[in-house]
């Protein structure tokens, strides 16, 4: 199961106690203090790990804690360190802490990581407080309580390329023929409910990630149609392919889609705007679609793509551009 957002508890793990102890051996028998310190409390890590796609392993319990650290003991023994927790999450997880909405950490990328809550400091043993004063004494400090907090975790699925429409524009049939993925495909709206990811294989030294996003529709940046749950992953796509019907199963105009889309987009994110598109009519084996293209790269100034995940017509020329396109682009943060 994908899952893109979770809510969880993380728990710090207490520091163990220091101990009040007295060096008690054979002819010694006034021994001075020997105390020792208590463990520090295991601290809750998330780290972003590369082959975990899904925050699904955390939906499942609200709460997670570390180890508590163990008390100290006698001839100066520091107590046992409590374990850290470490979750794996999937590259492209921003945290944010639920008490005041800010971005804790931005893990966009495989092995960094968050001390999401840290471990309380160990007390420490009667041993720290002999002094000229004082050669018995008797006092010891308790561990520090672990930090806990409560987090929001959000996925944003990173991709070099992320195809935006319409539903059933043919997102999902382009990315099955340019890549390995198997998105579910069918004639109804919204057959595609999260991001579909896959590798589209340009030779044998160059490839690049293609994410099939969920379709948009109006009213999608007020959340529509689950608008918000569906665009936050397209602002980690590095390239817009934008896939326009040529004949909508609606009967709805596909100039008009194509504004409707552009619209959505920037008024969710204005950078969305200036991210750099290819337009590709989709299903160009169909009457109409090429009167459609001609149309639109008017309109727009620029070129317009055509190309059919039936028959392949114009796949070549698609990734070809977006190849281009990678080569001139600077990274996306």
């Amino acid at each position: 199961m994908f899952v893109d957002r979770v809510q969880i508890e993380v728990a710090a793990g207490n520091g163990g106690r220091g101990i009040c102890s007295f060096r008690r051996e054979k002819y010694v028998p006034r021994g001075g203090p020997d105390g020792g310190d208590g463990g520090h409390g295991g601290s809750v890590i998330l780290r972003a790990e590369a082959g975990v796609d899904s925050l699904s392993p955390l939906a499942h319990r609200k709460q997670w804690r570390a180890e508590h650290g163990t008390a100290g003991g006698p001839a100066n023994r520091s107590g046992a360190r409590g374990e850290d927790l470490v979750l794996l999450v999937p590259a492209g997880t921003i945290v944010i802490a639920e008490s005041t909405g800010l971005v804790l950490k931005d893990l966009a990328v495989a092995g960094q990581e968050i001390v999401a809550a840290r471990g309380g400091t160990g007390g420490r043993g009667n041993i720290h407080f002999k002094s000229s004063t004082n050669r018995a004494p008797r006092e010891c400090t308790p561990g520090e309580t672990g930090e806990s907090r409560r987090l929001f975790l959000e996925l944003k699925v990173i991709a070099d390329v992320g195809l935006v429409g319409k539903p059933n524009a043919g997102k999902s049939t382009l990315l099955s023929r340019l890549s390995r993925a198997r998105p579910e495909i069918a004639d109804y709206a919204f057959t595609t409910k999260r991001p579909i990811l896959g590798i589209v294989e340009v030779d044998r030294d160059r490839s690049f990630v293609l994410a099939d996003l969920p379709g948009l529709i109006e009213g999608a940046h007020a959340g529509v149609g689950l608008g918000h749950e569906f665009l936050r992953h397209v602002e980690r796509a590095g390239i817009l392919v934008h896939v326009v019907e040529p004949s909508p199963v609606d009967g709805s105009d596909p100039l008009v889609n194509y504004w409707t889309i552009r619209e959505e987009l920037v008024r969710y994110d204005a950078s969305l705007g200036t991210r750099p598109e290819i337009v590709v009519v989709s299903k160009c084996e169909l009457p109409g679609a090429s009167e459609v293209r001609e149309t639109l790269a008017r309109e727009l100034g620029r070129d317009v793509l055509a190309a059919s995940a039936a028959t392949g017509a114009g796949l070549d020329r698609l990734v070809g551009a977006v190849v281009a396109e990678l080569d001139r682009r600077e990274p996306v943060a």
